[in-house]
């Protein structure tokens, strides 16, 4: 029988990622990286996507990770901390993407209505999103495109709403499949 090697795929911003750690402990905050963040490059990659929208920037790990993916996209990116839009932005520069990511500052449910639809990827990562911003998301995203919505085992928002949603197959195609199982991509029928 084949002996299974586990190798971990290069990551470019791993400083983003340890730093956000690192500002976790010190902030007293919820910043956690997303832990497969590769995988988000990769679906941005493979879709091609020109359009992507990111609900909870941290210090930036996940949306430099779809600017690399998606060389071509726009990425837009939500996060309410001052502290970490600072932080973010400044990441986001360094990596060489501060004219593909644009940061905006607020709660999800002011900012999204400035937002118009045609989106690609819609990337929703913290609690599960309340139905109405979930709503929203999904008018946001484009006929075939996806959503990922992480933590989801996260208690907080509608989470077991927010679950049964994505399982309505008029809906959604729908897998759980990143984060062992923590994590869904769904398409938007």
């Amino acid at each position: 029988m084949p002996q299974r090697r586990e190798t971990k795929p290069h990551d470019p911003f791993r400083a983003i990622y340890d730093e956000t750690n690192a500002h976790r402990l010190r902030h007293g905050c919820g910043a956690y990286p997303f832990g497969d963040a590769n995988s988000l490059g990769v679906l941005a990659a493979a879709t091609r996507a020109k359009r992507i929208l990111e609900l909870g920037t941290a210090l930036g790990y996940t949306a430099c990770w779809f600017a690399y993916g998606a060389p071509d996209a726009i990425v837009d990116t939500i996060e309410r901390d001052r502290d970490h839009v600072r932080h973010s932005c400044k990441h986001i520069e360094a990596a060489g993407f501060k004219d593909r990511v644009r940061v905006h500052e607020g709660e999800f449910a002011t900012v999204l209505p400035a937002f118009e639809s045609g989106y690609d990827i819609v990337f929703f990562d913290g609690y599960a999103p309340t139905l109405e911003v979930m709503k929203r998301l999904r008018d946001l995203l484009r006929t075939g495109g996806l959503m990922i919505s992480a933590n989801l085992d996260l208690s907080g928002g509608d989470g077991a709403a927010h679950r049964a949603a994505l399982c309505e197959p008029k809906n959604w195609m729908t897998s759980f499949m990143a984060e062992q199982g923590r994590t869904a991509v769904s398409v938007k029928r």
